[in-house]
């Protein structure tokens, strides 16, 4: 059996670099993952997981990572974007055609235009009001 390991180019591992994503990328819900997706300025897709240990066991949490990999090598046209999985339970269980599914279903809702700051009230100065705090 050949072993695939993602290349260091097309990981995210250092913290700074997940928040930085948190903070200003588009965050897309479904049921089985959250995903965070943000342009990264090259053209090599990049990926982190984060399974807290909210998922379970380190083996689970480690099946997990191993499942978003996959769905991530299958689906690398995506150009160059910084991708963060944040799995949900009902990952462990669900068949691999239903996570591929949804984490392409993801991507595709990611290329819809942004809705902007409406839904995120208070966001932004001109939501300070007269007063500029």
């Amino acid at each position: 059996m050949q072993e695939q390991v993602l290349p260091a180019t097309q990981r995210i591992r250092r913290r700074p670099e997940f928040e930085r994503i948190y903070n200003t990328g588009a965050k897309i819900h479904s049921r089985l993952m959250t995903v965070f997706v943000m342009p990264n300025g090259t053209n090599v897709p990049r990926l982190g997981v984060a399974a807290t240990r909210k998922l379970g066991s380190a083996v689970e949490r480690n099946h997990v990572k191993r499942l978003a990999r996959e769905l991530f090598r299958r689906r690398k046209d995506v150009g160059g974007l910084d991708i963060v999985i944040v799995p949900r339970r009902d990952m462990l269980n669900a068949p691999f055609t239903t996570l591929e599914a949804e984490y392409s279903s993801l991507l595709t809702r990611r290329r819809e235009p942004p809705r902007g700051d409406a839904r995120r009230p208070g966001v932004g100065s001109r939501d300070r009001g007269a007063s500029g705090v």
